[in-house]
């Protein structure tokens, strides 16, 4: 549904439009298949998409809203800021999609039509991983996670070729976030609390709060599940991918869109770096780089080490997917997880051969 949010710029304005808030909730469940303005759409690299995308012709009387922001000066206005709205999360909830990857939800964005999807780095987990994908009418996808830059959580998956019978996949009219400043209007999309075919992708009309290098601030109100979901200017544009809460509801953090241009070939070849600040990933253990395999020396108390049941002198043989065979693998394997995943390690233990559950800490 909607739900517009704002901040005052002057009391006059400020009470219509807080009446007028009230009456515009809009619940958006299954969007019908709508006609939208021919567009050319450019992918990340370099190929011109066919299809059309999201973008959608401004009404003059708004243009001054869509590059500065401020509020309706009239109720006429406002009822065309509404309209057009309404008009942007018809064409963005075609290409709102749900991702899921083993017990973990999202969401994500495809912007080409060969079905490239822009989401959180934290959604996405690491490079090759199997995911599964809703689009909003439910229907079912495979895809598979490519690159991450988790110093901005910005992160890229592909939809598996040969599932949409040789027709493009919808996607977002790519825009910039060059240029952007407080007070401009946004729509947010996503699945707030998971995906659901009777409702569809919501959405949430907000403000820019700020605007910064590697995150825009928004008063649009997310909620979990609704990482790696679409931010859209007035113009149907995207403009960023929600990452995270702030310190409010009304504060909500996304990645800028420029950031995946720039990075775009690295993501594409599922190269993954950085990490976001407060959220390195940590399992609480040291050991010797030098010895053939991945003795466990020390367990910090309290860690996720010590809570999973990990123990001095046990031999980490694998770590979720990976075979560890060294002190230095399993390094490199907890540096690829997010905190707060869940991953499987199997242990030596003497004769024993152990199965402990840990859940991924963070670096303070």
């Amino acid at each position: 549904m909607y739900r517009i949010l704002y901040r005052n710029e002057n009391q006059a304005r400020a009470r219509l439009y807080g009446i007028l808030c009230g009456c515009i909730f809009i619940a958006i469940g299954l969007i019908h298949h709508v006609d939208p303005p021919t567009t050319v759409a450019q992918d990340f690299v370099g190929n011109t998409a066919s299809s059309v995308g999201t973008a959608a012709t401004v009404p003059q009387s708004l243009e001054k809203l869509l590059r500065h922001g401020g509020a309706p000066s009239s109720l006429t206005e406002l009822r065309i800021l509404e309209q057009q709205q309404r008009k942007i999360a018809k064409l963005a909830s075609q290409c709102t999609v749900s991702v899921q990857i083993g017990a973990a939800q999202g969401c994500g964005v495809i912007v080409t039509d060969t079905g490239y999807i822009l989401t959180a780095a934290h959604v996405a987990m690491r490079p090759n991983k199997s995911a599964t994908i809703k689009m909003s009418d439910g229907r079912i996808v495979t895809a598979t996670t490519l690159g991450l830059n988790r110093s901005v959580d910005a992160g890229l998956i592909k939809i598996n070729a040969g599932q949409n019978g040789g027709a493009d996949w919808p996607h977002a009219t790519l825009g910039t976030s060059e240029n952007l400043v407080p007070g401009m209007w946004c729509i947010a999309m996503g699945h707030p609390g998971g995906y659901d075919r009777g409702r569809g992708p919501v959405t949430r009309v907000g403000r820019i709060l700020s605007v910064e290098d590697d995150k825009i601030v928004t008063d649009c109100a997310l909620i979990g599940g609704d990482s790696g979901g679409p931010l859209f200017d007035i113009e149907g544009r995207l403009i960023a991918v929600h990452s995270r809460i702030g310190n409010d509801v009304a504060d909500n953090l996304h990645v800028p869109v420029d950031h995946y241009d720039t990075h775009w070939k690295q993501l594409a070849s599922a190269e993954a770096w950085g990490y976001l600040d407060g959220f390195k990933p940590m399992l609480g253990v040291s050991g010797n780089q030098s010895t053939g395999v991945a003795k466990i020396l020390r367990v910090a108390s309290g860690s996720p080490a010590d809570e999973a049941g990990i123990r001095k002198d046990d031999i980490i043989q694998r770590f979720g997917e990976i075979a560890i065979t060294d002190f230095h693998s399993l390094t490199k394997a907890v540096s690829d997880t997010m905190p707060g995943e869940r991953v499987e390690v199997w242990l030596s233990r003497g004769q024993e051969r152990l199965r402990r559950v840990v859940e991924i800490g963070r670096v303070e």
